[in-house]
């Protein structure tokens, strides 16, 4: 073999080398999650003084697959609490389950607005961002309307979750899956953070009510938090 033809040879069997790692390197898979999915949040209540912060859970699972999501709540397995969200449907659904209580409310699109009034926020950008559960957070400084006072950070990502994410929430303007925040339902306010993110096939059934669960107005679950204080 010449000279030539040896250096064309390693040249040529450099070259396969190197668009084979290319090549592998484009079919490597995504390990971000985008559509489907389940985030663990820890979880703990603003007011500790609050009546109802004994039930606090301190955590959260949220399932998510496109347009819905729900997540769940448990404080020493005892006391469940679920929220299912539909975009499609603009509904959202809260299931209580303690001792031998099993109910939900489904609240539309109007209910759901009149109460994201009563925790309405001003959102703007800082153009901060830091890592959360492996995502690229983007920090957003978050002021309650009604009482500018109070101020707290807030995060989310832009790498999961579809646009209008957080459409039927007071975070509404927030284009991303949020990864850090704090909301507020039947009067106690909660922090959320996550902690993890993985990539996992959700049932369609875990958006649905189960069959044994009794239907009640919004005033009769009040009625029933208000009797737990």
């Amino acid at each position: 073999m010449t000279i030539n033809r040896l250096i064309l040879k390693i040249t040529y069997l450099l070259f396969a080398g190197i668009m084979a790692v290319g090549c592998s390197s484009c079919g490597t898979s995504n390990d971000k999650v985008i559509d489907e999915g389940i985030i663990e949040y820890d979880s703990k209540v603003v007011d500790d003084s609050h009546p109802l912060a004994g039930l606090a859970p301190s955590s959260a699972t949220l399932k998510f697959k496109k347009d819905k999501f729900v997540i769940e709540m448990s404080t020493m397995g005892m006391f469940n609490t679920m929220f299912i969200c539909d975009l499609t449907t603009k509904s959202l659904t809260q299931m209580v389950k303690f001792m031998d209580v099993k109910q939900a409310c489904i609240e539309d699109e109007n209910a759901i607005r009149k109460e994201n009034e009563n925790y309405k926020l001003k959102i703007e950008e800082t153009g901060e961002t830091k890592e959360i559960a492996g995502y690229k957070c983007n920090k957003i400084k978050v002021t309650m309307v009604n009482d500018p006072s109070v101020i707290f950070d807030a995060y989310y990502t832009k790498d999961m979750g579809m646009e209008k994410v957080n459409a039927l929430s007071p975070y509404a303007g927030v284009k991303g899956m949020l990864m850090q925040y704090r909301l507020r339902k039947m009067g106690m306010e909660m922090q959320f953070t996550a902690k993890s993110v993985k990539k996992a096939d959700v049932a369609d059934n875990s958006f649905e009510v189960p069959a044994y669960y009794k239907i009640v107005s919004q005033e009769e679950m009040k009625k029933f938090f208000d009797g737990l204080q």
